[in-house]
């Protein structure tokens, strides 16, 4: 497979109709949720991110690569690198989706990049996707794809240190439930977040991985009741992956702290060095 092939790609287009049903959003709420908080009913507005639980992948088994992923080809390329990852991502919100209401999702390849980094060669695929409620246009979305060789041996990435004085700091208790869970939530077979022998043997993690799509909800999360309200445009980007492990500790921290425009900037931490980084903005810092 080719260069020119996976660029053929580009432009391509996909639209996927959803809902996130008052069951779904008991099962969301009680894995992400606040425990002192009820879960939302029909009509009630949805918590930020968990749009990405409505559009779930449904591929049959037998259309499942080894990793656990959709075979690649039909909407996204098919590219021959076999880990992949969500290294980063961009939302702009309008009002918020509701629990039970029709969602439409409209999808198109932004673009689709082959580069050689450090370890071997590497392809970005960027998508643009469009989240529509009954009310119109609720979400405007970047996801960032990277393709990477599975290399011989783990080799960590350059470490981020943790914020010193931080005006968010609050921690996550990790757990194979949780990791079991959010795979469920999201349909995501993808085996680094549930089968440790893989994650070990054949990619050559240390353990389990931590969603990065968990972590970004988490962050979005802790900038939502610093501010006491929802922000107005959300990035995030990975860089160290969180592992579950027996010497990894299991609490992550979430820290996060402000810039002079107001903007509030975070990451996940773990052993003292960042996971993923993001950052909120509110309509008087976009």
């Amino acid at each position: 497979m080719d260069q020119l092939n996976i660029k053929a790609w580009e432009g391509r287009t996909d639209q996927q109709e959803g809902r996130i049903t008052e069951g779904q959003a008991a099962e969301i709420h009680a894995t992400l949720g606040a425990p002192h908080m009820p879960a939302p009913r029909d009509g009630s507005d949805m918590d930020p991110l968990w749009h990405w639980c409505a559009f779930n992948p449904t591929a049959p088994l037998a259309e499942l690569a080894r990793d656990g992923h959709p075979a690649l080809g039909d909407f996204l390329p098919p590219v021959w690198l076999e880990r992949r990852m969500w290294a980063s991502g961009s939302l702009t919100f309008g009002a918020p989706l509701r629990v039970g209401e029709r969602l439409t999702k409209r999808s198109v390849i932004r673009g689709v990049t082959e580069k050689q980094g450090k370890t071997g060669p590497m392809v970005f695929v960027s998508v643009d996707h469009k989240v529509y409620g009954e009310r119109g246009l609720a979400i405007e979305e970047r996801q960032d794809i990277v393709y990477l060789d599975i290399p011989d041996r783990f080799r960590a990435p350059a470490k981020h240190p943790l914020p010193a004085n931080p005006v968010v700091h609050t921690r996550q208790p990790l757990s194979e439930a949780l990791l079991f869970r959010y795979s469920a939530l999201t349909f995501n077979a993808h085996r680094i977040h549930y089968d440790l022998p893989y994650a070990q043997e054949v990619e050559h993690y240390p353990g389990l991985v931590v969603h990065g799509p968990m972590q970004a909800t988490w962050l979005i999360t802790a900038a939502w009741r610093h501010k006491g309200r929802r922000p107005r445009h959300f990035d995030f980007r990975a860089v160290h992956p969180v592992f579950l492990t027996p010497v990894e500790t299991r609490d992550l921290e979430i820290m996060g702290t402000e810039d002079e425009a107001g903007a509030l900037l975070l990451c996940t931490g773990q052993n003292g060095h960042q996971g993923m980084q993001a950052t909120a903005l509110w309509e008087e810092t976009v």
